[in-house]
């Protein structure tokens, strides 16, 4: 039985509300009452339209906020305390939206080693870390290479191997693909799902890509500062209403059989992906 590498109880956050003098005069929630379990080494994505907190949250995983009330725990240890910031951190790493906020090297190898250099990592350790994390997301044949040099994709991949090289058991990524084209976005997917199935990384996926979570072992929707809808992806987009109702779309192919289904033919609630698709319009129409 696999055992929780995150877990949040009663979480609330509050942003206080400032007027033009810099005076607070109130507050607003940006998470309510939230409660989430996450599985060591599964998969787990956060979808939400912009403002429905799912950022906030991220941010708590990595003790960059902290509650305003009850509790958050990564890797058993309290985001709380101040003791336990840390061990909270090297357990639980983060991948933001623009790589160029993350990567600080001239060169890809440097750049992945300055993680474990500030940590105190031995030299030797350093290096064996650098070759693992550039072999796990497939840029070792960029090790020399400027990060300037890039394309986007294989940037936000130099800086998922400069967290991989820290040696979390959880990656969270906030919208890791936003900037991305949709070639960038793939080389990103295919990166965080090797990590998760190779690799055993707990990876924790915040999108607005329908598209991106359609592998996931389990996604939870948030909407006005709390959590809407959980499930399987399978569970999640069969409520195409819902989903549309709070602002959110689905996969192209679900959506297309959604439409279908409300012409009249017979397609199954939660189609994912073309070959499923395929595999239900061939049963129609024998």
């Amino acid at each position: 039985m696999m055992s929780n590498i995150i877990r949040t109880k009663n979480l609330i956050h509050d942003y206080p509300k400032c007027d033009e003098d810099g005076n607070v005069i109130g507050s607003y929630r940006a998470l309510d009452d939230v409660n989430i379990e996450i599985e060591q080494g599964s998969f787990v994505a956060v979808l939400g339209h912009n403002g429905s907190g799912k950022s906030t949250f991220a941010k708590h995983l990595n003790a960059i906020l902290y509650p305003t009330e009850g509790c958050v725990w990564v890797n058993g240890y309290d985001t709380s305390a101040e003791e336990d910031v840390w061990n909270v951190r090297q357990s639980a790493g983060m991948v933001f939206q623009n790589p160029d906020n993350q990567i600080i090297g001239t060169v890809v190898e440097e750049d992945v080693a300055f993680g474990p250099e500030n940590m105190g990592v031995k030299t030797k350790e350093i290096w064996d870390r650098v070759n693992y994390a550039l072999n796990a997301v497939r840029m070792n044949a960029y090790r020399e290479h400027s990060p300037n040099k890039l394309s986007g994709g294989q940037k936000q991949r130099v800086a998922i191997a400069g967290v991989v090289a820290m040696r979390p058991k959880c990656i969270i990524l906030d919208e890791p693909t936003a900037m991305l084209d949709p070639v960038g976005r793939k080389e990103v997917i295919s990166t965080i799902k090797h990590l998760n199935k190779t690799e055993g990384i707990t990876v924790i996926l915040i999108t607005h890509y329908m598209d991106e979570v359609i592998d996931a072992d389990r996604v939870y929707v948030m909407n006005n500062a709390k959590v809407e809808m959980q499930g399987t992806p399978r569970e999640i987009f069969s409520n195409v209403e819902k989903l549309k109702e709070i602002g959110l779309d689905v996969p192209q192919v679900t959506e297309l059989a959604y439409e279908l289904r409300k012409r009249g033919i017979s397609m199954r609630d939660g189609i994912l992906t073309i070959d499923e698709f395929v595999e239900e319009y061939g049963r129609l129409v024998k």
